[in-house]
């Protein structure tokens, strides 16, 4: 199995058969690896079928990379096993911290942007890589309250947080989208700003609007189709950066596969044609070991994406 990424969408086991027999261009699943850190059964068995059918990309949403501990040297052990079992096209996690003085939180906590803050991220995004001996992509966080606290430009601080560890960045177009309108980012102004030669990936979603306050909060809620205005920025950003693997999540009030496979085609159409313009510069290759730059020099760009087993 080989072949370049193009739109892909986020696995849930309840259209499993489907998704083990869809065939399309570019098709691809990501999964949160948190559900399979497991040392056999069921579990793993659809995992590996599915990978045997498809590119994977493993998405973490618990490694607290934001955090004022390091990374559990335990949950990294075991997803270094994960890695090594089903060898992913794409690995990433959030900008965001969810564990605290033995205390977890099922969820992606913000970090005000220090100084302090990036040396602390980088460090364990650093510990992160090493250990599994790959590239991971950073997503940008959906923000639902201005913090006082901040030191850094969200822009500049993910491309700084990119020259100290040698990461990638995985740009969510609807995270940016809802930030906009909850704490006033110029979502076209960061979508031109970001730097394409870092770009590994990126995510689309649907959201909503917070019951109690309507328009003036929106929710990152994955459980709705991906609204125009995010589409519009996502053709704003592959038209100057190029395509990237680009995945469409959804993960309530989930609609026919079939459904979703006509949603992912949209992604998809765009992804070929920005494929089809010369001056797009190419996505880095996934996973592969981290590269650290030295100090001030600018990413290199890397040959197009491609996977085999």
């Amino acid at each position: 199995m080989s072949g370049v990424l193009g739109a892909g969408l986020g696995f849930k086991p309840e259209f499993a058969e489907h998704a083990l027999r869809a065939r399309a261009p570019g098709l691809w699943f990501e999964v949160h690896p948190e559900n399979y850190l497991v040392a056999g059964g069921p579990r793993l068995a659809l995992l590996d079928a599915l990978r045997d059918a498809h590119p994977l990309s493993l998405h973490g949403v618990s490694m607290s990379l934001a955090g004022d501990e390091p990374p559990d040297a335990d949950h990294l052990d075991r997803l270094a096993a994960l890695v090594r079992r089903v060898r992913p096209a794409l690995v990433s996690e959030h900008l965001a911290w969810s564990r605290s003085g033995g205390a977890y939180a099922p969820d992606l906590l913000p970090v005000p942007r220090t100084t302090e803050a990036l040396r602390r991220v980088a460090a364990n995004v650093s510990r992160m890589q090493d250990r599994l001996g790959c590239r991971v992509a950073i997503e940008n966080p959906s923000h639902y309250l201005r913090l006082d606290a901040h030191e850094w430009d969200e822009v500049d601080f993910l491309h700084e947080l990119a020259r100290r560890s040698g990461c990638g960045l995985l740009v969510d177009v609807n995270n940016v989208f809802v930030s906009a309108a909850n704490v006033g980012v110029d979502a076209a102004r960061w979508i031109d700003r970001v730097d394409g030669a870092l770009v590994m990936e990126i995510h689309v979603a649907g959201h909503q609007a917070d019951p109690a306050l309507g328009d003036g909060l929106l929710i990152d809620s994955h459980d709705a189709p991906v609204a125009a205005p995010v589409w519009a920025l996502l053709e704003c950003l592959t038209a100057r950066i190029g395509p990237r693997p680009t995945l469409l999540e959804r993960d309530g009030k989930l609609p026919a596969f079939d459904a979703l496979m006509a949603e992912r085609a949209i992604a998809h159409a765009l992804h070929a044609r920005q494929a089809q313009q010369p001056q797009a510069p190419q996505a880095p290759q996934a996973p592969q070991e981290p590269q650290r730059p030295r100090a001030l020099q600018p990413a290199r760009n890397a040959a197009p994406l491609e996977v085999s087993p």
